[in-house]
């Protein structure tokens, strides 16, 4: 699987800082830990941020390798992010089919879980980050239940940090559900920007203790 080019990773870690979706501080993460940062994708909340995120979503897909004939977004983070992709790849001649899903059945109109198109084929699963792969998990039980397959994972950022065991959270999805994960940057990158920003050496220097506690490659 082939990774995306440095220097668009970067320029993702600087937007995404930029609009204050990636922040800096201390953050009570969902396993209990003081993360000394916090990525929330909800926060591209305006339609020129989300234009760009689909795009460099978009990208990160391309490079993976991963194929796919369409597009799936959990609910309710997954629904943006997929119409945003769906639209770049669109932009660039690609016209791929996407779906979404809805927390609670609908007992009227078409009903079901699923709006948008039919899950069918290889389905790439979107998402923001991999925390407990809960997520993937319902998400690809889900396909599986319409007939699909889940063909991978398209994540924002891989936080390269341990899940429920040594594996990192990303490393336990693919181990657990055999599929591949693809994220448009990690922690790798994340420390990378940092020790370009002189300004936030103290930022650094926080997130490099984390990783020695939590870190994985």
């Amino acid at each position: 699987m082939t990774q995306a080019p440095d220097h668009f990773r970067q320029e993702f870690i600087a937007f995404a800082v930029e609009k204050e979706v990636l922040r800096f501080g201390e953050f009570k993460t969902k396993a209990g830990r003081l993360s000394p940062y916090f990525f929330n994708a909800g926060l591209f909340n305006d339609g020129m941020s989300l234009m760009k995120l689909g795009e460099f979503y978009a990208e990160a897909i391309k490079n993976s390798g991963i194929e796919f004939d369409m597009l799936f977004g959990p609910a309710y983070k997954g629904i943006t992010l997929v119409a945003s992709i769906a639209i770049a790849f669109a932009k660039n001649g690609h016209n791929y089919p996407y779906a979404y899903n809805r927390k609670e059945a609908k007992d009227h109109g078409e009903g079901g879980v699923i709006v948008g198109s039919p899950l069918k084929g290889r389905v790439l699963i979107i998402d923001d980050v991999i925390s407990a792969g809960t997520s993937v998990r319902e998400s690809v039980e889900l396909i599986a239940a319409n007939g699909a397959n889940a063909c991978g994972v398209a994540i924002a950022i891989d936080r390269q940090e341990k899940g429920l065991g040594e594996l990192s959270a990303v490393q336990e999805v693919v181990k657990n559900n055999q599929i591949p994960v693809c994220a448009i940057a990690n922690l790798n990158d994340l420390l990378q920007y940092l020790k370009n920003k002189k300004e936030m050496a103290q930022n650094l220097h926080a997130v490099e203790a984390y990783r020695q506690s939590y870190g994985v490659d």
